[in-house]
C-alpha cells in the first residue's frame, strides 16, 4: 500500500506520453502550497504532462473584493492561448486549509442587509468583521455564512470563465460542486436519479431546532438518526443521535466540541469523538446544527468487520471506478482523520460481489452529474447475506487518498493518466 515513488513507474508513465494528443492547457483553481496542489503537480510530472497553471484562491478572492475579475489573476499569455489555441480544462479544488481563504469566503457570504441571502445562522459576521477574524484553531465559524460565500465563489467562477473563455471546460462543473457540497440537495438529486440513499426524516417544514427534530422523530418513529451539517466535510458537524422511545433518554455522538465564550456557545471540530447525554448540552448542539442547515437521515446499520462497522470511499473518474479504501470504526463515524483504521476491501473481507455493488453504486451516483468528471463517493453496505449499497456522500474533492493504489498508480497519477489517454469532453 505504498505510494508511487519508483523511477521505473516514472519512466513508464513518461514513455506513454509519446502517444498522447496535443495537450490541453490545464488550469487549477486552488491553494498553491496545499498538499492537494503539490500532489497533482507531481502526478502531472510523472505522467509526462506540463504543470497545471495555478490560479490561487487568495489572489482571486482579494481581486473580486477590490472590484476585479477572474481575468485579472490569469496570466495574459495564458489568456491569449486560451482564446487563440486550445481552450483550457479547469479544475476547481478544495478551498480549505488556508485561513485567509476561509475569511474571504465568510466575507463573501455575509448578508450585510441582503434579505435574499439564505442564512438562519445563529452566528454571523459582517463582511468587514469576517476579514478581521483571528484564527481559533478548530472553531467552526458561521457555517451557513461560509457556505453562502462558497456558493457565490463557485457561481462567479462559472460565470466569468464562461464569459471570458466560452470553449473552456470544467473538470467538475461549479454548479455540480455546489450541489455535491449541500448534503440536502445532493441526496435529493441522487434519489431522483435512482441512486439508493438512506431515508430522510420526513417533516412538513424545514427542521430548525432541537424541539422540532424531536417532534419529527416521534411522529415518524425514527429514533436513530444522523444529523449532518449540510455543508460540512471531514465529519465536521456530524451527530449520531438516538432517543430511547420508552424512557426518553438520549445520546449524541459527534466530532463537535462545545464551550462558552462571553455567554454564547462556540463550536469546534474536534479530532476525537464526543459523547453527550445531558439534555441541555444536546439541545444546545442540535439547536445550532439545525439552524445552520442540516440533513437528517435514518441511522442505518452498516456492514461490520470484527467489532467495527465500515463504509467505503470509492473514487470514480471519467466513468471508471478506481481506488477504494475501507474506513473502519468502533463508533458510528468512520472518517479516517479521527484515527479510524483503513484497509483495502479484500483485507476487510469485502468479496468481489460486494465490491461490485459499491462500484456500481458509486458510478451510478457519478452518472447523476454528467457535467462532472470525478468524485470520491462514500458508500455503505448493509449487513446480512443480501447486502445493498447506499450512497452516503459525494465529495467533489474526494481524491486525496493516501497509501492506496489502483493499477499500480496513486490517485492523482491515475486520474492524470486517464485524462492523458481519454481527453475530457462534455457538453
Amino acid at each position: 500500500m505504498s505510494g508511487i515513488t519508483t523511477n521505473q513507474t516514472d519512466q513508464r508513465l513518461r514513455s506513454q506520453s509519446n502517444e498522447m494528443h496535443i495537450e490541453r492547457p490545464f488550469w487549477l483553481i486552488g491553494n498553491p502550497d496545499n498538499r492537494r496542489t503539490k500532489g497533482l503537480q507531481q502526478a502531472r510530472l510523472q505522467c509526462g504532462m506540463s504543470p497545471a497553471e495555478v490560479i490561487p484562491y487568495p489572489d482571486l478572492l482579494k481581486t473580486w473584493r477590490q472590484g476585479g475579475s477572474l481575468a485579472d489573476v490569469v496570466n495574459p499569455s495564458l489568456q491569449r492561448k486560451a482564446t487563440a489555441e486550445v481552450a483550457p480544462l479547469i479544475r476547481i479544488d478544495a478551498p480549505g486549509e488556508q485561513w485567509d481563504v476561509e475569511r474571504e469566503l465568510l466575507s463573501l457570504g455575509a448578508k450585510d442587509g441582503d434579505p435574499n441571502t439564505e442564512s438562519l445562522s445563529r452566528e454571523s459576521f459582517t463582511a468587514e468583521e469576517a476579514l478581521e477574524l483571528r484564527q481559533d484553531w478548530g472553531r467552526i465559524y458561521a457555517p451557513a455564512q461560509w457556505f453562502n460565500g462558497w456558493k457565490g465563489c463557485l457561481k462567479r467562477i462559472g460565470r466569468e470563465a464562461g464569459e471570458l473563455w466560452p470553449s473552456a471546460r470544467f473538470l467538475n462543473d461549479p454548479e455540480d460542486i455546489a450541489t455535491m457540497f449541500d448534503k440536502r440537495k445532493c441526496q435529493q438529486h441522487l434519489s431522483a436519479h435512482g441512486v439508493d440513499v438512506p431515508p430522510v426524516l420526513q417533516s412538513p417544514e424545514r427542521i430548525l431546532s432541537y424541539s422540532e427534530l424531536r417532534a419529527a422523530m416521534q411522529t415518524s418513529g425514527m429514533y436513530r438518526v444522523f444529523v449532518k451539517l449540510a455543508c460540512g466535510s471531514a465529519a465536521s458537524g456530524v451527530v449520531a443521535y438516538q432517543i430511547n422511545p420508552r424512557t426518553g433518554a438520549e445520546i449524541a455522538v459527534t466530532t463537535v466540541g462545545m464551550t462558552v465564550v462571553k455567554g454564547r456557545p462556540v463550536f469546534y471540530n474536534e479530532g476525537r469523538m464526543q459523547r453527550y447525554t445531558r439534555r441541555e448540552e444536546i439541545e444546545t448542539l442540535l439547536d445550532w446544527l439545525c439552524a445552520e442547515g442540516a440533513q437528517v437521515e435514518r441511522w442505518m446499520a452498516k456492514a461490520s468487520y470484527g467489532s467495527r462497522v465500515f463504509d467505503i470511499r470509492q473514487l470514480v473518474a471519467g466513468g471508471h471506478a478506481g481506488h477504494a479504501i475501507v474506513r473502519l470504526s468502533k463508533t458510528p463515524i468512520t472518517n479516517l482523520h479521527l484515527r479510524n483504521e483503513r484497509m483495502l476491501p479484500e483485507e476487510a473481507g469485502v468479496d468481489g460481489y460486494r465490491q461490485g455493488l459499491v462500484q456500481t453504486a458509486a458510478q451510478t451516483a457519478m452518472g447523476a452529474f454528467p457535467n462532472s468528471w470525478s468524485a470520491g463517493i462514500d458508500v455503505m453496505l448493509s449487513g446480512g447475506d443480501n447486502p445493498r449499497a447506499y450512497v452516503l456522500d459525494v465529495n467533489p474533492f474526494g481524491d486525496l487518498l493516501y497509501h492506496v493504489q489502483h493499477n499500480g498508480l496513486g490517485t492523482y497519477e491515475w486520474e492524470m493518466d486517464i485524462l492523458r489517454k481519454e481527453p475530457y469532453k462534455h457538453a
